[in-house]
């Protein structure tokens, strides 16, 4: 029989460090996962763990390592899972912060919502993003690099309401955030672009003094707010 190409249990330091770049964890379909409370939280055990302060050393992105290093398997679903899966949803628009994407991550874990990442967001699998999310991408359900246009249309065919997240004009989050829904967050700088708006069916403004609301916080927020509808 032949030899199996790159099995996983072959995995060594080397080959697991190249994992902090995105070209090679696309390539082997892997990512990493750091710190002993990070890969606890995976339900699944990881298929290669890295533990003796030498290979943490070589194999993590930190100046100064956490350890254990889990190597795991790519997490993310299809939009057909996703919008299955979940009767709310958090859709990034262009949300380049990976701090930002793992902490609307946790959130919707939290609140029990699933995740859609547009193209142009932080990847996934970085390892900012994953430490970020505390673990919670072992549970929430995440779709990536996805046209946002395309989302919002198969999501409205699957009887979704779509809304989209303004910094002013819009309605109340208390107000109807009840039922299948897709939140359209984007990123607090750019906001979202005509186009989305235009696509999503109303527009929700959080009340704030400020003049904007980071993308995780405004995502964290209006899931909450749909998540107490669920509750009520």
């Amino acid at each position: 029989m032949g030899k199996t190409a790159n099995p996983w249990y072959e995995i060594s330091p080397k080959r697991a460090a190249k994992l902090n770049v995105k070209k090679h964890r696309e390539a082997e379909s892997l990512f990493l996962a750091e710190g002993e409370a990070l890969v606890r939280e995976s339900p699944s055990p990881p298929v290669r763990t890295f533990e003796s302060e030498a290979e943490v050393r070589r194999v993590s992105s930190l100046k100064t390592p956490a350890g254990p290093v889990g190597v795991f398997p790519f997490l993310d679903v299809s939009v057909e899972e996703l919008l299955t899966a979940r009767d709310r949803v958090i859709l990034l628009h262009g949300v380049q912060d990976p701090g930002n994407v793992g902490t609307a991550i946790r959130s919707a874990h939290a609140f029990g919502a699933g995740v859609a990442l547009s193209t142009g967001c932080a990847d996934l699998y970085n390892p900012k993003t994953v430490r970020a999310t505390m673990g919670s991408l072992f549970h929430a359900p995440v779709a990536r690099e996805l046209d946002a246009l395309d989302f919002l249309g198969r999501a409205g065919t699957a009887g979704f309401r779509t809304v989209a997240a303004v910094p002013g004009g819009g309605e109340a989050p208390g107000s109807f955030l009840a039922g299948k829904s897709v939140v359209v967050v984007g990123a607090e700088g750019s906001g979202l672009p005509e186009a989305v708006l235009k696509k999503c069916d109303a527009r929700v403004t959080v009340p704030s003094r400020a003049a904007s609301l980071n993308a995780a916080v405004a995502a964290s927020i209006l899931l909450y707010h749909a998540y107490s509808r669920v509750l009520g």
